[in-house]
């Protein structure tokens, strides 16, 4: 459970303590109460059902409703809110003249206490969670959107894992009566969205060479698309397509080009996959951003470009085939990962005409913009982050301090944009890094496979903060910017009320006015607010709900808790 301080609300200066028995009146069942019901498990869930859901809750999402999510006011039902990953709502009872007002209503604690990283879905009142992955468990719960009250959990038991950036899950699927689990031990897991009970369990890749899933999956079209973690790992990246209803693989694309690796080093070439792809129902594209070649840092093994690493991709839906690609760097030497979540909008080309586009800011600093139809590059936009002049400097043995570090720039982060202000908003961080040679070669499944080493810098020179950019996506120019005290990680939300919603690591979570960039409102949880917020409504009223649980890279305060917040 975690331990929360007592919690304060600022809005514009002013500071205003909150009563905690009132938050505490509020509080749901807890995950780790006494059930009321049944339990029941198979040889790897342990399902505890604490009350059913309402009989007019209807959690069986079809292919109409993903579609037209965009339109869909109430609900959050796709990790990006729609297909176009946008996380911007069209909701605006919550506004810039009334946010002072906005208190929490409920806190649903997981009992898992890790790096929380989690995007909830919410269907017709239903909240779906999941958690990171403590004791070798993850958990899925489904509880009350309104008051936090928990409906079901399953545990999943997780096989031994290889991970590099934490026990971490950034949020489940739900669709066709089902919930979609990607876990850490490589495997994709369908629940019942009523009840929580097993449907099937599909193995993606084996763990123990390195393979893991923390990736939301995406749905569409009657499939479950996932794609692979572990790029530090001697392993090839992928993105494959499930059967929704069976569980059987569809397609497999595989991220690593044979032509432009040395040798065989395709083979283990890394492009791995860590964030929930967009879906371009109009053009049936699925498009997502891929990550480093491995080895991370020593390209001496791989020469060449490397692709698809490093790179803004689009496939056919129904085949799995290419149909563009960008690469943002070739023969990435820094670990600087395309790793944030493509996000689709109309922008203005070269020549002034609005064209489809789509959007990826990554580690290495910039936000880049392509059409949609092509994979050309339309712009990239001014810097985002603090860069040194040898940012593109190979490692050497005696090591080389380089802006951004090998975390960004832009991490795995959900940005936002807005079709009412034409704004791209991500968060990024300012961390100088020493890059320095090892010599590391080695190839055996299962390892480790750096090629060098990278440490963040300290003393007088070390810089250790944080920004969230405000990019107009026709020009490239940064319209505004919020610079925080550590480095920013987590996500961010926009909606039609002028509204961004974000937090911090020292566990502020934020409200801007979007247009202007000025800080509204704060509150404090606790524990770092490193997870994407989402909005939704319930019975007329808007909510906004939040992960507050730290993060591991980071080390910011660890904690367990969904936030839900409504206007008093």
């Amino acid at each position: 459970m975690a331990h929360l301080p007592p919690f304060t609300a600022t809005s514009r200066g002013a500071v205003r303590p909150l009563i905690l028995s009132v938050c505490v009146a509020a509080l749901p069942a807890l995950a780790h109460a006494k059930q009321s019901d049944e339990i029941q498990g198979t040889s790897d869930t342990n399902r505890a059902q604490m009350k059913e859901l309402p009989a007019s809750a209807n959690v069986a999402v079809d292919d109409n409703a993903m579609r037209s999510a965009k339109d869909n006011k109430s609900d959050w039902l796709l990790h990006g809110r729609s297909y176009s990953n946008q996380r911007y709502s069209p909701l605006d009872q919550i506004t810039t003249d009334n946010i002072d007002k906005l208190h929490p209503v409920a806190l649903v604690q997981t009992g898992k206490v890790a790096s929380f990283e989690t995007t909830p879905i919410v269907v017709d009142g239903v909240m779906y969670i999941s958690t990171p992955m403590v004791d070798n468990e993850m958990t899925v719960m489904a509880v009350d959107a309104a008051t936090g009250e928990t409906y079901w959990s399953t545990t999943y038991d997780v096989s031994q894992v290889k991970t590099c950036c934490g026990p971490v899950n950034r949020g489940v699927a739900v669709g066709y009566g089902k919930v979609y689990i990607a876990t850490l031990d490589a495997n994709l897991l369908a629940l019942d969205a009523k009840t929580g009970k097993k449907v099937w369990k599909t193995n993606l890749a084996d763990p123990q060479a390195g393979f893991s899933e923390t990736m939301a999956p995406q749905i569409y079209d009657g499939k479950v698309i996932v794609g692979s973690s572990g790029g530090e790992w001697p392993i090839r990246g992928f993105v494959a397509a499930i059967d929704a209803k069976s569980g059987e693989e569809v397609w497999r694309w595989h991220a690593t080009d044979p032509d432009t690796f040395e040798g065989d080093s395709w083979k283990s070439g890394g492009g791995m996959v860590w964030t929930t792809p967009a879906i371009d129902p109009e053009r049936n594209m699925v498009i997502f951003s891929t990550g480093n070649p491995n080895p991370d840092l020593d390209g001496s093994s791989r020469k060449g470009d490397n692709l698809y690493t490093d790179s803004i991709v689009a496939l056919d839906s129904d085949t799995g085939k290419r149909k563009w690609h960008y690469q943002e760097v070739k023969h990435d030497v820094w670990d600087y990962d395309a790793v944030s979540n493509v996000v689709l909008f109309d922008a203005k080309d070269s020549n002034g005409n609005v064209v489809p586009a789509a959007g990826e800011a990554g580690k290495v600093g910039w936000l880049y913009v392509v059409n949609r139809e092509t994979g050309d590059l339309i712009r990239k936009s001014d810097p985002l982050v603090k860069m040194s002049d040898n940012m593109f400097t190979p490692p050497t043995k005696d090591g080389v301090k380089i802006l951004p570090g090998a975390n960004g720039g832009a991490e795995w982060s959900p940005p936002a944009y807005s079709p009412e202000t034409n704004l791209f908003y991500v968060m990024e961080m300012n961390q100088l890094m020493n890059f320095t040679t090892d010599g590391e070669t080695t190839t055996l499944p299962g390892t480790l496979r750096l090629g060098s080493t990278f440490k963040n810098v300290k003393g007088d020179e070390a810089m250790q903060t944080g920004v969230l950019d405000a990019v107009n996506v026709n020009t490239g120019k940064v319209e505004w910017s919020y610079d925080a005290p550590q480095p920013m990680i987590g996500g961010v939300l926009a909606t039609a009320g002028n509204l961004v919603f974000t937090g911090e690591g020292n566990g502020m979570f934020d409200a801007f006015n979007a247009k202007s960039g000025e800080k509204l409102w704060s509150f404090n949880l606790g524990a770092g607010v490193n997870a994407p917020p989402i909005t939704y409504q319930v019975d007329g009223e808007q909510y906004v709900a939040v992960a507050a649980g730290g993060n591991f890279q980071l080390g910011f305060p660890r904690g367990d808790v969904v936030a839900i917040f409504k206007l008093d």
